[in-house]
Order: C-alpha cells, then sequence, then structure tokens
C-alpha cells in the first residue's frame, strides 16, 4: 500500500525505519549504516511511516543548527502538520505550544533571556550543597543492603527532588511527576497523555505561587520584567522540567556506566573523584542523553548535504551521529576529556539555554562524586553486556544498573535546605 504521506518526498524510496528493535538494541552501528548509505542527511521514517530527514554529520548539523533563518523551530512551518493523527506517539515534541522551545526571533530573545536570567541566579555553591544533600539521602536509604539499582534508587530521584525544591514543587509530587516525565519522553503510546499531565501539574503550580510567592525560579519568572504571560511560564516550566530531568538523569546513569564498565576509569575513592570530569565529558561524545531531537523545519527549499529537503521538511538533530561521525570522531575521542566541541547540548540560537548546561553538570557531578565517597567499592552485578538501553529513539538511558557494594550505614544529616535565589 502506497503511504500518502510520502507524497512529495521524492528522496524516501530507500528511508530508514527509526523505530523498532534494531534501532534501540545498537543505534551506534546503525548510524554507521545510516551515513555509509546515505551520507550525512539521512532520509528517515519515524511511528506510523511519517517521513523526516536526520541530520547526521557533524558539519551539517553545525550548519543547520547555526542558521535559524534557514531552518525554524516553530512545528507549525511542519508540511504535515495536519496530516498527523493525536494519538501518534512523537505529536508531544511536535505539538505546537507557546513554550519558549518554539519561539523565534525577537520572541526567543525575550523568553530566553528570562529564562536565563532566573537559572543565573542560582548560587551554584549552594547547588552543589543541595544536590550533595539530596545524594546523601537517597544513599542512605539503599547503603546497609549492600546492593542497588543506581537508576531508579538514584539516577533517576536526584535530578528531579533537585528541581522541586528550585521550582518550589512540593516533595509530595515527585514521584508521579517523574513517572510522567519517562512516560513523556520516551515517545511511547503514553507519551501525550503524560505531557498533558505535566503540563497541568506546572500550571497549579504556579496558580499557587500568584497567592504566595516564594524564594524559587516560578516565583522569579513571574516577577521578571520581560512580562512573561502565565501560559508561557506553564509552557516554559514544563520544557525545563523535561529536559533537565530525564536529560540529566540519563547523564548521571550513562556516565556511572562507563566508569564501571571501563578500564580507564578507577571506581575507587582516591582514583573516582580526578576521573570524573573526564567520564562526563566522553559520554556526551558517545552516549548522549538525549540521542535525537525533532526540532527543525526547512524555511524553504533547499540542498542539504547532496539532498532537496523542501519547505516545511521536518528535520531531527542527530546528536549521537553527529558526535559519532568520522571526521570528527578520531580527534574527539583521543583526549575526550578536554574536547567539549559536542553537540549534545545542541549549538546556536535554539540550543540549550545558558547556563543551563552547567548547571547540569554541577549536579551530574556531584551525584557521582557522592556515590564513590560513600561507596567507594561500587562495582558492577552481572556482565557489561547485560545492560539493556530504554527502547527510546529520543533518548539514550539504561533501564537499569545494578551494582554490589560493602554495606555501610546512614550519614546521619539534617533536612535538605530550602533553595534560595
Amino acid at each position: 500500500m502506497t503511504n500518502p504521506l510520502l507524497e512529495g518526498y521524492t528522496g524516501h524510496a530507500d528511508a530508514v525505519r527509526m523505530y523498532g528493535p534494531e534501532i534501540f538494541a545498537d543505534p551506534a552501528a546503525v548510524y554507521e549504516e545510516m551515513r555509509r548509505k546515505h551520507g550525512p542527511i539521512v532520509p528517515i521514517l519515524l511511528d506510523d511511516d511519517v517521513p523526516a530527514w536526520l541530520v547526521a554529520g557533524y558539519r551539517e548539523l553545525h550548519h543547520v543548527t547555526s542558521q535559524p533563518q534557514l531552518f525554524g523551530r516553530d512545528p507549525r512551518r511542519w508540511n504535515l502538520k495536519d496530516r498527523i493523527h493525536e494519538d501518534w506517539p512523537s505529536r508531544a515534541y511536535l505539538e505546537w505550544t507557546p513554550s519558549l522551545m518554539f519561539t523565534e526571533g525577537a520572541e526567543r530573545k525575550r523568553r530566553g533571556g528570562a529564562i536565563g536570567d532566573a537559572l543565573d541566579t542560582i548560587d551554584r555553591t549552594e547547588l552543589t550543597a543541595i544536590c550533595e544533600q539530596v545524594a546523601d539521602r537517597l544513599i542512605d536509604e539503599f547503603a546497609g543492603n549492600g546492593r542497588a539499582d543506581l537508576i531508579a534508587q538514584y539516577a533517576y530521584r536526584i535530578p528531579a527532588q533537585v528541581i522541586a525544591r528550585l521550582y518550589g514543587l512540593a516533595e509530595s509530587e515527585l514521584p508521579e511527576l517523574v513517572e510522567d516525565l519517562g512516560f513523556m519522553l520516551d515517545g511511547g503510546e503514553e507519551s501525550f497523555a503524560a505531557f498533558l499531565r505535566v503540563q497541568d501539574r506546572m500550571g497549579r503550580l504556579l496558580a499557587g505561587k500568584h497567592h504566595r510567592p516564594g524564594h524559587d525560579l516560578t516565583s522569579y519568572l513571574l516577577a521578571h520584567p520581560a512580562g512573561v504571560a502565565d501560559v508561557e511560564i506553564i509552557q516554559d516550566l514544563l520544557v525545563l522540567v523535561a529536559a533537565s530531568h530525564t536529560g540529566t538523569a540519563n547523564w548521571i546513569g550513562n556516565t556511572l556506566r562507563l566508569m564501571l564498565i571501563d578500564d580507564d576509569f578507577s571506581m575507587t575513592l582516591q582514583g573516582g573523584r580526578s576521573s570524573v570530569g573526564e567520564a562526563l565529558i566522553r559520554v556526551l561524545w558517545m552516549d548522549p542523553p538525549v540521542q535525537n531531537m525533532p526540532s527543525r523545519f526547512a524555511v524553504r527549499d533547499c540542498d542539504l548535504g547532496g539532498k532537496r529537503v523542501r519547505r516545511g521538511d521536518l528535520l531531527l538533530l542527530g546528536f549521537a551521529a553527529a558526535n559519532a561521525d568520522p571526521q570528527v570522531r578520531p580527534a574527539a575521542h583521543a583526549h575526550s576529556g578536554a574536547n567539549r566541541a559536542h553537540m549534545s547540548f545542541s549549538h546556536g540560537e535554539y540550543g540549550c539555554p545558558f547556563p543551563a548546561p552547567e548547571l547540569g553538570e554541577i549536579i551530574v557531578k556531584t551525584a557521582i562524586e557522592v556515590l564513590l565517597d560513600r561507596l567507594p567499592d561500587v562495582h558492577l552485578l552481572g556482565a557489561p553486556e547485560e545492560l539493556r538501553w530504554r527502547a527510546s529513539v529520543w533518548m539514550r538511558g539504561l533501564e537499569a544498573l545494578p551494582v554490589g557494594f560493602s554495606p555501610t550505614g546512614p550519614v546521619g544529616q539534617g533536612p535538605v535546605e530550602d533553595w534560595r535565589i
């Protein structure tokens, strides 16, 4: 049967399907084969055979992200937007909302400026202290057992607890929020319903801060001179929590995995701390927390990497594929600890807003260092090849990371202080 969505997509006769067990099992091999067969711009099919282009070349990705006038961010530009059914698994990524993610031009600068100002008020020393206290609390819960799953019991709980304090969210909201963020970002059947639940939670948070403002990001945005509207703040908070929680959690988990299985890294208290920074950067090159992002739309017909891209075509930013581009990979991996030219935070006007990458790195680095301090003999239970990655074409994270260690007692620290601007 002919796919009506392919009308006009003349370059998609042999498009690669970006779904199914093959792409989940070994994405690096799939990206390599894509590049060999199609070059740096790959014709692909998303769920339900929705056509798009994967930007798999490093130079091409840098070009696309550096040219906002040619490749826009607003999904209302998408030439298939009116032909996608309501329960399409990836709809949450491409459903227009009045959020920072989908703004362009002067509006992007206004909204991005407010978010950047709010994030920049976070005291880095205070943030480190909060991360240490949260990490210690979580380790206390399993330290006496001698074993743990560092994904479910640690990596996936730290960012949410830190963000909750930054936002002024009640800690009781965390379990459901974390679950919904996982559904939303994996892009499965529950994705859009989870997106709506997180959006509703942000709306209730904002309503509460109108009545009782505090020393938190939400209250700061309400008072910002840019005059960001409530509906805009709700969407910006949603985008920020989604990106920061799951991306940061996967960064923690992927780095711990690397340090546990790679002989280049010592999982001892003495060697662990000194190599954490290098491990963080190597993971951003090799296993970035966000593999792909459906986030650019051609503003007009153009030639890109030898392919004819039409106005309104959807482009996926292939961070993992671009980082593995053989034109840049040898230099990147020889000294990856110092080389921060990876594309894992995107690039250009629509990239991850300053200073979010810096704050995320503080959370990840602190979480790993506290774990190494508390459990210096931590080791992987089972063989590395038994570890399984989550079935998501968008995110890159483990399902579980089982470890063993010598049982130890709690640190006995007091309550975590509320964050203050």
